[in-house]
């Protein structure tokens, strides 16, 4: 049978001298490998662990249930958010009623640009928007994302190097490979008709696009909410409301 990965988290009633020890140990006898393993907030342990061999899982399982001082809360083929949980240490905040967008706060670019990352390293079409007031790091996360997924970035529309409107892109640049970035105002406020092709064409390959202000972009498109993939809101602070009105006139007054 293949290795196969699998993330188990556990909570600590009782952080006794030795658990951790007894845990290992007892994994060791099942000749389950650790991967990685890293103190998950608070008084949660996550572990990345390899198996060839399914039902070594289920037993173990079984048996940790009889262990005092442990609650066990998953043990599932790991998602993205369990492998940058162990790796990070804490959890990305997810929205309790939209389970596909994820919440960051400017001290967290680091994991966000982990996440962004991994996201990227996916093969096929994915499309990913991006929350967040203006200046608060929104396309330089984009851009380390891109880096750490080792992918070409083309920028379609932006307003990083005054604003950009593309209206045709080279051979190179239109690889399916590369991350598309998108400003979502730009592109629907300020585009012409030569901008408004290009970008249907770049929405209808099976790449990665990265769309800026994904609700003006819904708003003022025939794309919907159910176009994207995942919803990533950046914040300067948790509380920070993400409003439009602010900066969106000054698109339509030019």
């Amino acid at each position: 049978m293949e290795l196969k990965q699998w993330y188990m988290e556990y909570k600590i009633h009782k952080n006794r001298p030795g658990l951790l020890g007894d845990i290992a140990s007892l994994l060791g006898m099942l000749e389950v490998n650790i991967i990685t393993i890293n103190g998950v907030e608070d008084r949660t342990r996550g572990m990345l662990l390899q198996t060839d061999d399914d039902e070594k899982i289920e037993l173990l399982g079984k048996m940790l249930k009889k262990v005092d001082n442990i609650t066990v809360n998953a043990l599932r083929p790991p998602k993205l958010v369990d492998i940058l949980a162990v790796r990070h240490g804490r959890y990305i905040e997810r929205d309790s009623d939209d389970r596909k967008t994820f919440r960051f706060t400017r001290d967290e670019l680091g994991l966000l640009v982990d996440f962004l990352g991994e996201l990227f390293k996916r093969e096929g079409n994915q499309v990913v928007g991006l929350r967040g007031m203006p200046r608060v790091g929104k396309t330089e996360s984009i851009i380390a994302g891109s880096v750490c997924a080792m992918k070409r970035w083309t920028f379609v529309s932006s307003t990083m190097l005054r604003q950009t409107v593309r209206s045709q892109l080279s051979e190179e640049e239109m690889h399916p490979g590369n991350v598309f970035i998108i400003d979502g105002i730009v592109s629907t406020i300020r585009s012409n008709e030569k901008h408004h092709l290009l970008l249907q064409q770049i929405m209808a390959m099976p790449s990665t696009k990265v769309i800026e202000h994904p609700d003006i972009f819904i708003k003022e498109s025939h794309y919907d909410y159910s176009t994207f993939d995942c919803i990533i809101e950046l914040r300067n602070t948790p509380d920070e409301e993400i409003t439009y009105e602010t900066f969106t006139a000054n698109y339509t007054e030019m």
